[in-house]
């Protein structure tokens, strides 16, 4: 469908992850050229028409039925998740989906049909499988530089952003969101660790509210078990306070740590027999930025040329699954199975 040149994407909702998305296709997705916005918001849709050059719809269909493009790159609320997909797919379009995937996985499951029986390419967008401090931490670890793992830590804070002309964004309802900071910006953070580590077999956990009109958890706290034997801890806070400094992964080994400070710029350090006070191996990286653009150019080289993806869309069913097992381990009160 797509030329020998480029890809022509549609995005498909545009509010600030959109802006993401294209900042990204901008600066590291060279292949991709936008060619139609859609948003039902009439002004949103004309903002981003403006930026890309693409020519402006109000739904989806519209956009299928005369819109110039190969692709989609989904950008809604999770409860359109598979609306969408289907739609898309059925079209005969690429689709790159935000995550998660859908908010259960018997939706999940009739996307994946549905993107096996287009013969499209279906990808799951997941930053973090793009982050530069995270690809380099994995081959470290893979080389031995702390020696065999013992257990990580994986601290995801979220400062609370609100537009006061929405004071109650769909990401508060349950019904639309599926959950709370575990089911979206926590996938973020459990997609290292399986990166690392492989698959998580079971959990437990506990969480809590305390945002107003947030229906799902805005803090978590759980114990992951790998199939491996690695153990990490998950902790997860959403807030409007001032909080201190603090990292984003700490990875323990028999001969050191690996550690990832927090931040957008933060830095990766070794800390080892030979650097007890810490050996920096990356620092003031924009890259959990530009991941918006490498993971759209990984799509682009599937679309033009069928370079596998670095993650397929059945992969992101772990996060999906590992969110879903904390939900049940807060009511059961006991470890839940993963998979």
């Amino acid at each position: 469908m797509a030329d020998s040149d480029r890809v022509k994407i549609a995005l498909v909702g545009c509010g600030n992850i959109a802006r993401a998305h294209w900042r990204g296709i901008s600066y590291h997705a060279p292949l991709i050229e936008v060619t139609a916005v859609v948003d039902d918001d009439p002004e949103r849709a004309a903002a981003m028409a403006e930026r890309t050059g693409g020519a402006a719809f109000s739904s989806l269909g519209d956009a299928l039925g005369s819109g110039d493009f190969d692709a989609v790159d989904l950008m809604l609320p999770h409860d359109l998740h598979e609306q969408a997909a289907v739609e898309a797919l059925a079209a005969g379009k690429h689709v790159v989906l935000e995550k998660p995937m859908a908010m259960d996985l018997e939706s999940c499951d009739r996307i994946l049909a549905a993107a096996e029986s287009a013969g499209t390419v279906f990808m799951i967008a997941e930053q973090s499988q793009y982050w530069p401090d995270v690809i380099k931490a994995g081959e470290m670890i893979e080389a031995g530089a702390i020696g065999d793992v013992i257990s990580a830590r994986a601290s995801f804070f979220d400062p609370l952003r609100l537009d006061p002309a929405d004071p109650i964004p769909w990401r508060f309802l349950l019904k639309r969101s599926g959950g709370g900071i575990c089911i979206d910006g926590g996938a973020h953070w459990i997609r290292p660790l399986r990166m690392w580590f492989g698959e998580i077999d079971e959990v437990i956990a506990v969480t809590g509210r305390h945002i107003a009109n947030l229906e799902g958890e805005s803090v978590a706290h759980a114990l992951f078990r790998f199939s491996n034997g690695v153990t990490a801890t998950f902790d997860a806070l959403l807030t409007d306070s001032a909080v201190g400094p603090g990292d984003d992964f700490h990875i323990t080994g028999t001969a050191g740590e690996l550690v990832i400070e927090r931040g957008r710029e933060g830095r990766l350090v070794l800390f080892d027999g030979e650097h007890p006070e810490g050996k920096m191996i990356m620092e003031l990286f924009p890259g959990k930025v530009d991941s918006y653009g490498f993971e759209l150019h990984d799509f682009s080289l599937a679309v033009l040329h069928g370079t596998p993806l670095q993650a397929s869309a059945q992969y992101s069913l772990g996060e999906l699954r590992t969110a879903l097992a904390m939900y049940r381990s807060v009511e059961s009160r006991r470890w839940e199975k993963v998979w």
